[in-house]
């Protein structure tokens, strides 16, 4: 299951940013622009991690990073343009776990984040973000796959399919997971999407998609990206 990561930030550029970041990590995303909002998603859902930006239309981070930790334990990561020591300072006596100071770096956050979660118990390696066997190349991070050299146009969906497979290459994936993680929970028994989206991705990827050597599959089980 991935992990899910609740983003509190209303400048629409950054938060566009580590959505697509997050996403190709392996993290399930939510995103808030308020604190009302990020309140209300958090009654009804609790994330694993929250990454939270401070000066919000409704108010001051500072206020959510209280009311979290007076009811939870989750590791809340700061991302704001603000410098000062003494904001680093009352944040962290706040209850956050780290601040991160704009413009930063997407893999220094992800380093941040791996350290917060461990912090609370939650071991996380670096997500695999590329893949090549057989003239076949798939990198997440550039969203580029690659077949002898050809660059191949996947649809978003396509693409998310793909790259949940690639995070898990050479291990099954079982269809309700696949489900759950490409459409969303309530999608976990629609088994004939993933039929029809495999069938869209062997066609561009193989080079004989009746007879598949990238994308296998383990009956009535699920699908896995071949590593050999």
């Amino acid at each position: 299951m991935s992990l899910k990561v609740l983003v509190v930030e209303d400048d629409r550029e950054i938060r566009s940013l580590l959505l697509a970041s997050l996403s190709v990590e392996g993290f399930e995303v939510q995103t808030a622009v308020t604190v009302g909002e990020a309140e209300a998603l958090l009654r009804h859902a609790l994330p694993d991690l929250v990454l939270l930006d401070l000066g919000l239309p409704d108010g001051d981070g500072i206020e959510l990073v209280r009311t979290i930790r007076k009811r939870h334990a989750l590791p809340i990561l700061v991302v704001s343009a603000r410098h000062q020591e003494a904001e680093k300072i009352r944040l962290l006596d706040a209850g956050a776990d780290d601040y991160l100071t704009k413009p930063f770096g997407v893999a220094e956050l992800l380093a941040r984040m791996r350290v917060a979660l461990r912090h609370r118990g939650t071991a996380l390696a670096p997500a695999v973000t590329t893949h090549e066997l057989d003239g076949l190349r798939i990198d997440l991070e550039a969203r580029q796959v690659v077949r002898d050299g050809e660059p191949l146009h996947l649809t978003p969906t396509e693409f998310k399919l793909l790259a949940r497979l690639v995070r898990s290459a050479g291990r099954v994936v079982t269809h309700r997971q696949l489900l759950a993680d490409v459409w969303g929970p309530e999608f976990t028994e629609h088994t004939h999407y993933l039929r029809l989206y495999m069938g869209q991705l062997r066609a561009k990827i193989e080079r004989a998609p009746a007879e598949p050597r990238h994308l296998l599959t383990d009956t009535g089980v699920g699908y896995r990206l071949a590593v050999d």
